[in-house]
């Protein structure tokens, strides 16, 4: 096969993308990325055996989350990009090398490539596949998946000034610890459980930069409608780079609209001041293909979610930065504070007609932990009472699979009884549906971006807390979540570290569990897929 990947939820036939991933990446760029990982977790095998300060690392440190961020799904194309973070990789590879003495190096830690060829025949042996037994191989991806999903929490953390050494002594840790062939399934079963517990610290430590930066989530009406300037639509996730696009169109009269998983921007009180801030432009990261022909202006993406555009005319409005590349399309740098020149796409944006309108109205969100929380007597009150029988925690991400109408049908059918708890770009199936309050507490509570998941979670253990039980799974709360790449992967396993237990996970469970890893879940932590609608709700009602 001319490469293998099956770390994303739409991997070719549930197995893997073996020819051109579904997601769009070619085979060159698919075989890149798993050098690129291959070369990171020699770094990481120096490292620990080296037992390097990781203090004194804070370039390297960056530079293995940026290196992780871009092998997530949808995130980068560029195989230009891509071979440029290898060979950089590979340089820091070799310089800490030659400040630790160690013996008995993996070949990840020692090989060397000279050009773009030797690159590509490199990857023959180093791919998913170069691990046979698949059981080892299963877990040692599952691990790898989650370290991305971190890795992307921590850099945006990093972007704002927040910093925990210890989540990148733990990314290497467990890097290397997936060359070790010595470690037995069960040793891999217990770093998995290791890797959702510092996937929450690094959820905690992404809550913390964004509150302390943009201040607490706070309930907002945001319009989908249109304006009639001219405008820029931001994608992605990094609130700093949004922050840094306001101030540079302040007063410019362009506007600028949120995309996709850049909606709870307009959450946070800080982003309010710009009265050049729209409003949210669109849906869920897929429908992109069809929503920026008719937005007319640039298009700024800060991280994953891109879609290879359908035309030369749209990709000519692409702009990307941080991890993201994309044949063909401009890129923004940081200076070396992390500053970013957007004069470009705004000039662009002036010379270009403002949106058409595809949508009309808006919808609520901002209830992020603290804002909850704020309301927890009227939550008790509603609970006790029985006008809230049960929560179903909906977080996770959206995709172009028929089967998440799923989704959008369960939200409709639910008892009017119930609350949604939900996060990431899994809300747009029901974000936009007229689903009423309960007593004055909306039916929908949208906590944020995927990241947020780690909202809900503290939402439930003081719940836990506030009715006395002593197992969070005695609460009435249900978790089907649906998931597509690997920030959900470290979201699941922070969920089972944090001791969550039957949690059904859709529209199909992930390809790269082999049946034996797939069974241990199962038993041990009660993983399930979902079925059909009505019988998932009779099954969560009546648990």
């Amino acid at each position: 096969m001319s490469m293998f990947c099956y770390q994303c939820q739409e991997t070719a036939g549930g197995k893997g993308c073996t020819v051109r991933g579904v997601c769009g990446k070619t085979e060159e760029v698919a075989k890149l990325q798993d050098l690129l990982i291959y070369t990171l977790k020699g770094i990481s095998e120096i490292v620990v055996k080296g037992k390097l300060d990781i203090k004194n690392l804070g370039k390297t440190n960056y530079e293995m989350l940026n290196s992780l961020f871009m092998t997530i799904t949808n995130a980068n194309f560029d195989d230009g990009s891509i071979e440029k973070q290898i060979l950089k990789m590979i340089a820091i590879r070799d310089g800490i090398r030659k400040t630790a003495i160690v013996e008995k190096l993996h070949d990840a830690a020692t090989f060397t490539v000279d050009s773009r060829a030797s690159m590509l025949e490199k990857t023959a042996s180093v791919g998913v596949l170069a691990t046979e037994n698949e059981d080892v191989r299963s877990l040692r991806e599952m691990i790898t998946y989650g370290l991305k999903g971190m890795a992307a929490y921590t850099e945006h953390a990093k972007n704002i000034g927040k910093e925990n050494v210890e989540i990148s002594a733990f990314i290497y840790e467990a890097l290397a610890a997936t060359l070790d062939d010595s470690l037995t399934a069960d040793d891999l079963v217990a770093l998995t459980l290791k890797t959702g517990e510092y996937g929450v610290k690094a959820m905690a430590l992404l809550d913390e930069a964004n509150t302390s930066r943009y201040g607490n989530p706070e309930i907002t009406e945001v319009n989908i409608g249109v304006r009639k300037n001219p405008a820029i639509l931001i994608s992605g996730h990094d609130l700093t780079d949004l922050e840094q696009l306001l101030e540079q169109t302040k007063g410019t009269g362009v506007d600028v609209y949120t995309h996709s998983e850049m909606l709870p921007a307009h959450y946070y009180p800080a982003f309010k001041k710009y009265d050049n801030f729209a409003g949210n432009y669109g849906n869920a990261w897929w429908k992109q293909v069809d929503e920026f022909g008719p937005f007319h202006g640039p298009i700024l993406f800060t991280t994953n979610c891109i879609v290879p555009p359908r035309s030369e005319e749209i990709r000519s409005r692409i702009f990307t930065t941080g991890s993201t590349g994309y044949p063909g399309c401009k890129r923004i740098e940081a200076d070396e504070n992390g500053k970013k020149d957007f004069s470009e796409i705004i000039a662009l944006a002036k010379t270009l007609p403002a949106p058409d309108e595809i949508e009309t109205g808006s919808i609520v969100g901002g209830f992020a932990h603290n804002q909850v929380l704020a309301l927890a007597d009227k939550v008790v009150d509603a609970v006790k009472s029985g006008a809230i029988k049960k929560f179903f925690v909906m977080a996770g991400c959206d995709g172009r699979m028929k089967s998440r109408a799923y989704y959008t049908e369960f939200a409709e059918k639910l008892p009017k009884d119930t609350v949604i708890l939900t996060a990431g770009c899994a809300k747009y199936r029901y974000n936009k549906l007229k689903l009423g309050d309960i007593g004055g507490i909306p039916r929908v509570l949208d906590a944020g971006q995927c990241n947020d998941s780690y909202s809900l979670a503290v939402i439930a253990l003081k719940l836990k807390e506030v009715f006395g039980l002593d197992d969070i799974n005695k609460l009435p709360i249900v978790f089907n979540i649906a998931w597509y790449e690997q920030k959900a992967v470290i979201v699941l396993l922070a969920l089972l570290y944090l001791g969550v237990k039957n949690i059904h996970l859709g529209p199909t469970l992930p390809g790269f569990l082999s049946p034996n890893v797939a069974k241990v879940l199962v038993e041990k932590f009660g993983i399930a897929g979902i079925g059909t609608v009505d019988d998932d709700i009779q099954l969560f009602m009546n648990a």
